[in-house]
């Protein structure tokens, strides 16, 4: 159901001593500012800063893969944060990195957690409060884990769907997908997997970056071939806005499915694994 997936803005003004706010704000590819600046400039009441890289590999030389369980769980701990927490992820900027740490938690079998839809800018457009300042850090708490790996796709279990006929949603734009654009990551190939399908993330917001509503969500991923008893595995250029297709796919009612970790950035790169170009979208 979408209120297990999304809050809105709304329900989060009624709700906010319920919730412990996460700002899990990412860059995507293009973007440049100082994360940490602006969240002390400007933020939610409350928040606390979730930083991408504090839950991903160092060790992988792929773009911020994730954190192992032990790391996950530091991360949180730091934060105050144990796995009884309700948690709500926000982005100054929209859902994306809302919805790659929704996906995060799930990962690690946090289930009470939620993904504030249209982010910041919606709360603001509502006339939500948002507060500045020195960040005063909550007391350190003891996360546990429980992994939840039935969530992750490695790249056989996206080749092993292919061949066999499963559903691989693409969340990266047409002009990539189609390999119109070149990869913005060197060494990189252009194109797409045979018989992926291309459902640019944007395609299942709204103008103002929100959520689409329940049936205009409904009808674009069933063009897609999701529904429900259907698992989908979702992938983008480097496993952030393929996390937008996730929650959008939970909050729609279908097998929320697994996200491909590596995405393009894996693929793309290794001569061995098939790419082709042109159509192949729904």
């Amino acid at each position: 159901m979408r209120s297990d997936v999304l809050l809105s803005p709304a329900a989060f003004a009624a709700s906010q001593g319920d919730w412990v706010v996460l700002d899990a704000t990412v860059l995507l590819p293009g973007q440049s500012h100082d994360l940490d600046e602006l969240f002390l400039k400007r933020r939610l009441p409350g928040a606390r800063r979730l930083a991408l890289d504090d839950v991903s590999d160092p060790e992988s030389d792929l773009p911020h893969m994730a954190a192992t369980p032990g790391r996950f769980a530091a991360t949180l701990s730091r934060l105050g944060i144990s796995e009884r927490d309700r948690v709500l992820c926000t982005d100054r900027f929209g859902v994306v990195g809302a919805c790659r740490a929704w996906w995060l938690f799930r990962l690690f079998g946090h289930e009470t957690v939620r993904v504030l839809d249209g982010g910041m800018p919606a709360w603001e457009a509502m006339g939500g409060a948002v507060e500045g300042g020195v960040f005063v850090p909550a007391d350190p708490a003891s996360y546990r884990p429980r992994p939840f790996y039935a969530r992750l796709a490695g790249v056989g279990d996206v080749a092993a769907a292919l061949k066999d006929g499963g559903l691989v949603l693409d969340a990266r734009s047409a002009g990539r997908f189609r390999g119109e654009v070149a990869e913005p990551r060197p060494g990189v190939r252009s194109g797409h997997m045979p018989g992926a399908v291309n459902v640019p993330y944007d395609q299942v917001l709204d103008t103002t970056g929100a959520f689409l509503s329940d049936e205009p969500l409904h009808e674009r991923l069933s063009r897609a071939g999701a529904r429900s008893g259907r698992a989908a595995t979702t992938t983008c250029g480097s496993g952030l806005t393929a996390a937008v297709l996730t929650v959008a796919l939970a909050a729609a009612g279908c097998d929320e499915g697994a996200l491909y970790d590596g995405s393009w950035a894996e693929w793309g790169r290794d001569p061995a694994l098939p790419v082709v170009t042109g159509e192949a979208s729904a």
